[in-house]
């Protein structure tokens, strides 16, 4: 019987325990080899031009430049590399980033291990795979626009506990235009006030926790 092609893989991945954990789940495989590893964006870059997997599995959040950014720094250079986003959040705005990047697949780090190598087979065949639950959310904020670096900055004095003219100080601008700001916030996250913007925005990965 022929031995099966095997699909190589790629694991990037800046935490040793999970690194070397999704490595033995793919060498038990027989379909499937670890051909490079990589802990940065840069590293990763460097492996895929010297190896070229199949399929990279990309951890959302690298030291450094983040998963995304290496995303578009892979398929800037090789745009049909199929890569996977591994992330332990499903706030919308991360998936939004890496989708719009090119990203094949948006995985949760909790996913159970045969679904993900269902998922690695999937992507390595060329298709797209979104979990349900993550795509419902991308639908329903996906048209909605996305906050300004100042309004994120707004934003995160807020969630320290700031009042507006600390803001206002902090940021050397009028509370005026704090308000503004603040105004605009609410607006663009449908929120009901200032700290339920900041409730919303956790939710959807805008501010880290």
């Amino acid at each position: 019987m022929p031995t099966p092609r095997q699909i190589r893989i790629m694991v990037v991945e800046d935490h040793p325990v999970f690194r070397e954990g999704l490595n033995m789940i793919i060498a038990a495989e027989a379909d499937m080899e670890t051909v490079a590893q990589a802990s940065t964006a840069e590293e990763a870059l460097q492996e895929y031009r010297r190896t070229k997997p199949d399929v990279i599995l990309m951890d959302q959040r690298l030291p450094g430049a983040s998963g995304t950014e290496a995303l578009i720094a892979i398929r800037s250079e090789f745009p049909h590399a199929k890569i996977m986003m591994l992330t332990t959040s499903s706030g919308d705005i991360e998936i939004q980033r890496a989708l719009r990047a090119g990203a094949t697949a948006y995985v949760l780090k909790s996913t159970p291990k045969n679904e993900l190598l269902r998922i690695i087979r999937t992507v390595s065949m060329g298709r797209k795979h979104i979990p349900s639950d993550v795509g419902s959310s991308l639908a329903e904020h996906m048209g909605q626009e996305d906050l300004t670096p100042r309004e994120l900055e707004v934003l995160e004095l807020i969630r320290e506990g700031n009042k507006n003219k600390q803001i206002a100080d902090q940021l050397g601008i009028s509370e005026t235009t704090v308000n503004f700001h603040i105004k605009n916030i609410v607006d663009k996250l449908q929120a009901n006030d200032r700290t339920h913007a900041v409730t919303i925005a956790l939710r959807r990965g805008l501010l880290q926790i």
